[in-house]
């Protein structure tokens, strides 16, 4: 975490302050004693690239440009550094840098983190390697082909030194540009020391003492409190009136400065200004306010998914995806029969354990925005055109997050902070409260998908299509991350990602459609696994359909269809292997949970399987769900997921299989037990006495395995979300026989489908 200064937000001292400041001794005796053995040197530290130094004790510090949200990120990164460089593990540390442009596409999400950032970290570390071998030959006064690196030192025959010695002697000034980088080799394989190796977690003493800074610790000298005041809908509000002599009342409080955005982030909001938090959230309370209608005041889930059909029944609607052939219709005139199936999914919300909040404050001509994002790249625009700026005099200092899972890539409460701090002129600390969080969040859009394949004379898929009607995040806020469609139509890869599957079914319609009236509803967000957890969850539902109408057994079926053949081939670096990969897990998973197995009545298995976000970034994942339903009162209990992943080179073990742990129980939530819908425009559910999540006593036995690889590492925090809701749903049918094609599914609805 970036070190704060004495001008900068320090965190009050609480229970967490206190328990470091209780272990503080002990720590920094053990520190001087490691560090004063040795004559201190002046020499400044070496950076070959900007992502990390080598400083005079030989410590390494790797710069991380990834939102540290739970998953260890700096850990995973890190290591790739510290592999290639030959550094000791325990001379890496980790440093969360704040936003610059220098740092290029600052954005933590879609599993990218390890899978974009592998190939610059393990070159930037390769070429600190390169380097340090160079000066170390210098140094030892031998042939620089007579020397390797190992443990952190040069070594030729009988000589060595090490690299805090290297920097030491100074005189270290080569540095190494992106072309270079590009032009270095790495290790081979079979001699990585720490890749896919345990390791102590950088971050976890840090997290476990109560050390780290979140956001919601920020803190400067002179600040006040904000609590908004969220209109009834997301879109269009405009405060008509605004009453606050009640509020006056209030003990701490100060104003209500009704928000004006140029960017039109958030519309129609108010904050209510007071010097504490509570005061704030009090006088907000008694502040009354009258807003002007819009056009989706009255808006309902049954609206907008309505909506979606009429979308989708009009085949000018949306964008086709470029699947190869995807003339279906006229394939499908020559099927001997069809399969069709609806599928829909409810509004889903983000629930993340830390409430949004943000602290804006102008300090020598420019704007500080202290706050934990995902996606600082996407804010700083937005907060630029708001505060009427040049983007050059808005940074955002970086802080742990407690939580994102994606709502925090869209960082529009930040906005909300900055305009309060410039309308008073003073640093403004913004804090949401479970209700004002949720009533801004930027939902899982609900969704409406219609499903159709044609079989030939021999049950042998000869066509498929997969029509899918929702809110486009990516188009709400990121439009230029929209590539185009058949006949340069743009589409939301975020919203349909998974449909483009990796199965060989002959001619293949995919087509997405944005639900306008769902846009201006809400501002549809990305959650995690995003398109794929309501695509796939429509594609396996329904590849299990059709295995059934054709009498073949569901593993097989798959199986057959998943050709390493055409486009489905796969292409290096990142799908080696194609679709034989995705074959291969499903294999695997149905094998270790016992595929074909006797099972006590009323218990069913069922299989799913994904690529997980992107084709061109492939985790091939399988899960089987082993569940059981009570017949009478259609309560379903999932016993066991067995869950196999193919993600490549595995960089970080524990923290990947902690990401498909908590990527299988969310997927288990969104399917069972998370959901809500809109009403009168805004979401139903507003706290979490009704909206309820997993609990503890609801979590099956989980047994995971990742395939060993050597290929590149892909992502790994989201594909797990995306197999496990339709693993289940086909495990409900073959334990009762009842098909369900909405989630999350309800013991009722289970129960009306055994009817």
């Amino acid at each position: 975490m970036t070190r704060l200064n004495k001008s900068e937000p320090v965190a009050a001292l609480s229970r967490r302050g206190f328990l470091v400041a209780a272990g503080a001794t002990g720590v920094a005796f053990s520190f001087l004693t490691a560090c004063e053995t040795e004559t201190a040197s002046t020499a400044p530290a070496y950076e070959p690239t900007q992502w990390f130094a080598i400083d005079n004790n030989g410590i390494v510090t790797v710069n991380i440009i990834r939102a540290e949200m739970g998953q260890h990120v700096g850990t995973a990164l890190a290591r790739i550094v510290a592999e290639e460089l030959e550094a000791p593990w325990e001379n890496v540390r980790i440093n969360h840098v704040d936003s610059d442009p220098k740092w290029g596409l600052m954005v933590t999400g879609g599993s990218w983190s390890v899978w974009q950032t592998y190939p610059l970290y393990s070159q930037a570390g390769a070429a600190g390697r390169t380097a340090m071998i160079e000066a170390g030959a210098t140094a030892l006064g031998v042939d620089v082909a007579t020397c390797s690196a190992a443990n952190g030192e040069v070594i030729s025959g009988g000589k060595k030194i090490s690299y805090k010695d290297i920097v030491r002697k100074g005189g270290l000034a080569k540095t190494f540009a992106p072309e270079d980088l590009a032009k270095i080799a790495l290790k081979p394989v079979a001699e990585r020391k720490l890749l896919g190796k345990p390791v102590t977690s950088l971050d976890i003493v840090a997290k476990t003492t109560g050390a780290t800074v979140y956001g919601i610790d920020a803190k400067v000298e002179g600040m006040v409190y904000g609590y908004p005041i969220i209109p009834p809908t997301r879109n269009g509000g405009q405060v008509n009136y605004v009453m606050d002599a009640p509020a006056k009342e209030i003990k701490g409080y100060i104003q209500t400065v009704v928000l004006k955005d140029p960017s039109n982030t958030v519309p129609g909001w108010a904050v209510v200004l007071a010097d504490s938090w509570w005061a704030a959230k009090k006088a907000a309370a008694a502040v009354v306010l009258e807003y002007q209608p819009t056009p989706t005041t009255n808006v309902s889930e049954k609206d907008i998914q309505d909506h979606a059909r009429k979308l989708i029944g009009n085949a000018s609607k949306g964008s086709v995806l470029p699947t190869g052939n995807t003339d279906t219709a006229a394939a499908l005139k020559k099927a001997k029969s069809t399969l069709e199936a609806e599928y829909t999914t409810a509004t889903a919300l983000h629930f993340q354990m830390e409430p949004l909040n943000a602290l804006a404050l102008q300090k020598d001509g420019k704007w500080e925005i202290h706050t934990g994002n995902q996606w600082q790249s996407l804010v700083l625009p937005w907060l630029a055109a708001a505060l009427e700026v040049p983007e050059t005099d808005v940074v955002m200092k970086t802080y742990a997050l407690g939580g994102g899972f994606g709502r925090r890539l869209n960082g529009d409460y930040a906005v909300g902070a900055a305009l309060a701090a410039k309308a008073i002129g003073k640093p403004v600390k913004l804090v949401m409260d479970r209700e004002s969080d949720v009533k801004f969040d930027s939902v899982r859009s609900p969704s409406v998908q219609k499903l159709k394949m044609g079989f030939d004379k021999d049950n042998n898929p000869i066509a498929m299509e997969q029509h899918v009607a929702c809110g486009w995040p990516t188009e709400v806020m990121a439009p230029f991350f929209m590539p185009k469609g058949e006949k340069d139509v743009p589409f939301d890869p975020f919203a349909i990602n998974g449909a483009n599957h990796w199965y060989s079914v002959g001619a293949h319609k995919v087509r997405a459609v944005s639900n306008d009236l769902a846009s201006a509803t809400f501002r549809p967000g990305w959650l995690r696994s995003v398109g794929p957890g309501f695509t796939n969850w429509a594609l396996e539902s329904f590849m299990d359909e059709a295995a059934h109408k054709v009498k073949a057994d569901p593993v097989q079926f798959r199986i057959n269809l998943l050709k390493a053949e055409g486009a489905n081939a796969g292409t290096a670096p990142n799908s080696v292997g194609g679709a034989s990969r995705q074959a291969n897990v499903v294999k695997l998973a149905a094998e270790k949970a016992g595929w074909g197995q006797t099972l006590p009545e009323g218990t069913g298995l069922g299989l799913a399987t994904s690529f997980g976000q992107e084709r061109d970034m492939p985790t091939w994942t399988a899960c089987v769900a082993r569940v059981n339903v009570d017949k009478a009162t259609g309560q379903v209990k999932v016993e066991k997921l067995t869950i196999v992943t193919d993600a490549g080179t595995i960089v970080d073990p524990d923290g990947a299989l902690s990401q498909v742990q908590g990527a299988a129980l969310w997927g288990l939530s969104l399917c069972l037990h998370e959901g809500t819908e809109f009403e009168n425009g805004n979401v139903k559910a507003t706290n979490l006495n009704s909206y309820s999540p997993l609990r503890i006593a609801d979590v099956p036995e989980l047994d995971i395995t990742f395939v060993e690889s050597s290929e590149a590492p892909v992502g790994l925090g989201e594909p797990a979300t995306t197999v496990v809701g339709p693993a289940i749903g086909n495990a409900i049918f073959n334990a009762c026989g009842a098909r369900l094609r909405h989630i999350p599914i309800t013991a009722a609805a289970v129960k009306a489908a055994m009817t």
